[in-house]
């Protein structure tokens, strides 16, 4: 049987090595934010999300904290907070389960099958049970709006005009300009 931190270290090390994008918190494996990609062939297909994962100390017989950062329009997910209501992390976890169940299953299903009986958000919850069309249209504002990939992928561009900015070689401040201190 592995430890807890053992277990911790290969859950997040195989998410790393996986398709999605990771950035860890405070150079530590216990928090981190995961690029997730909506489902192919749903409302949400071609929306990026940044999901904000925390592990507990007793990470994996103690599920993760699991929150959209950037806004999503679902029954299950509070608009505000990001919080995810979803059984099988919040009551039902297993520590068979690992983070790729996560993100290639339970998310994925929560989004292609929302259950708007039990809403974090009533207003999504109450559209999609009133006026289904009007809330696929809503779910699609909202991932034009906050969920496109060109928010969180640098362009080449981008990451090249960083680089010039920091190794120009020009420096921008002087002693001169600091008052009290002297040439030598």
């Amino acid at each position: 049987m592995t430890s807890p931190s053992k277990r911790r270290e290969m859950d997040v090390m195989k998410l790393m090595m996986s398709d999605y994008s990771v950035e860890t918190v405070n150079d530590g494996l216990s928090e981190f934010n995961v690029l997730f990609h909506g489902p192919k062939e749903s409302i949400y297909e071609g929306g990026v999300w940044k999901v904000h994962v925390e592990l507990p100390d007793a990470y994996p017989y103690k599920s993760p904290s699991i929150g959209f950062v950037n806004k999503i329009f679902h029954p299950n997910v509070d608009e505000l907070s990001g919080s995810v209501c979803l059984d099988v992390i919040n009551q039902s976890w297993s520590p068979m389960f690992d983070l790729l169940n996560i993100f290639e299953v339970f998310l994925p299903q929560l989004l292609l099958y929302p259950n708007p009986s039990d809403p974090l958000n009533g207003d999504a919850a109450s559209l999609m049970m009133k006026d289904k069309t009007q809330y696929e249209q809503k779910v699609k504002e909202y991932c034009e709006r906050y969920a496109k990939a060109e928010n969180f992928v640098k362009s080449k561009e981008d990451e090249e005009s960083e680089e010039e900015d920091i190794s120009d070689g020009h420096c921008t401040s002087s002693d001169d300009e600091i008052p009290g201190l002297e040439d030598p």
